[in-house]
């Protein structure tokens, strides 16, 4: 009895303290803009863009195991859906992200049933095409994107702070609202379906969870917060072309974080898009002329080494401490 008192107590100042570092994080996240340079906010930005599409990835490629080379086709087309209507005076700015969001749910929810009955690299390669393909129909849909001209989006004119605050705050809230669905989701039983569609599609059919409904809600989970984030970089750096928001590197950025962070976890993917980032950085200041060989050779080593990630590899650390 004293010892289940114990235990319960111990829960409690736990999570008593995981509560009040969070509530301090939080603080410091909201004022730490007032107190950054331009390059160190920039750099913040970033994190928390990364932050999103390591998460979105994470659903599809983390909790299902299909793995999505379609981060690029989704952040593409926000970037193209927000900065349409913010050209065409259709919307407010701060609404950009939420009907991008919208658009590439719908999108990827219609394209998963078909190619979400494909597996492995076959599907890897599917998903890689959708890209191509809206980059494509970027290119040489002139009247509607400007094609290879690219799209210039109007200045953004707020009274909140300057306009590096204001897209800090809007990818600090996406990031936030990314977080909050991957922790509902991971605990649900929306959760335990994907998990057991990793393990075994098969035996998930047979006990009665329905496969394809899940992997096409993770799909579209997948799409709309790249979908959001496009929308914010597009007003964010001002200037959008086909070749800039397709690229193929977004795609191949978003699981090497998830990797490097801790497949199919909560704070994983956070935790790679910080260890990218800084390599990123880091490679790029002293090796400019190799940085992306040498930043691919770091990624390659931590990979085959930590094939878990960080958070894996600190949990075994603890269990082992206490053995």
């Amino acid at each position: 009895m004293q010892n289940a008192q114990a235990h319960s107590s111990r829960r409690q100042m736990t999570a008593n303290v995981g509560f009040a570092a969070l509530a301090v994080l939080i603080v410091a996240l909201l004022v730490l803009p007032h107190y950054l340079d331009n390059y160190s906010l920039r750099l913040a930005t970033t994190v928390f863009m990364y932050c999103v599409l390591a998460w979105s990835w994470n659903f599809i490629g983390g909790f299902v195991g299909y793995p999505s080379f379609g981060i690029a086709a989704f952040f593409g087309m926000g970037s193209y859906v927000g900065a349409i209507m913010l050209t065409q005076n259709m919307i407010p700015f701060w609404l950009s992200p939420v009907c991008a969001a919208f658009v590439c749910l719908v999108v990827a929810a219609l394209l998963g049933a078909p190619i979400l009955r494909l597996r492995g690299h076959y599907f890897a390669v599917a998903s890689l095409a959708i890209g191509e393909v809206f980059r494509e129909l970027a290119m040489n849909w002139t009247a509607l994107t400007g094609g290879g001209m690219g799209v210039n989006l109007p200045p953004l004119r707020s009274t909140f702070g300057t306009d590096s605050q204001i897209f800090y705050y809007m990818f600090l809230l996406l990031a936030g609202v990314t977080l909050a669905v991957t922790f509902l989701v991971a605990r649900s039983r929306l959760g335990v379906a994907f998990r057991c569609i990793r393990q075994n599609e098969e035996a998930a059919n047979m006990i009665g969870i329905d496969a394809t409904r899940a992997k096409i809600i993770a799909f579209a989970l997948s799409a709309a917060f790249p979908g959001a984030a496009g929308a914010i970089y597009a007003s964010w750096v001002g200037y959008i072309d086909p070749s800039d928001v397709f690229d193929i590197i977004i795609s191949v950025k978003a699981p090497v974080m998830v990797l490097l962070g801790g497949v199919g976890t909560v704070a994983g993917p956070a935790v790679g898009a910080l260890l990218y980032l800084a390599f990123e950085e880091i490679v790029w200041r002293n090796l400019l002329q190799f940085h992306a060989a040498v930043l691919g050779l770091i990624i390659v080593l931590l990979v085959l080494f930590m094939p878990n990630g960080f958070v894996d590899a600190s949990r075994r650390r603890k269990l082992l401490g206490r053995a």
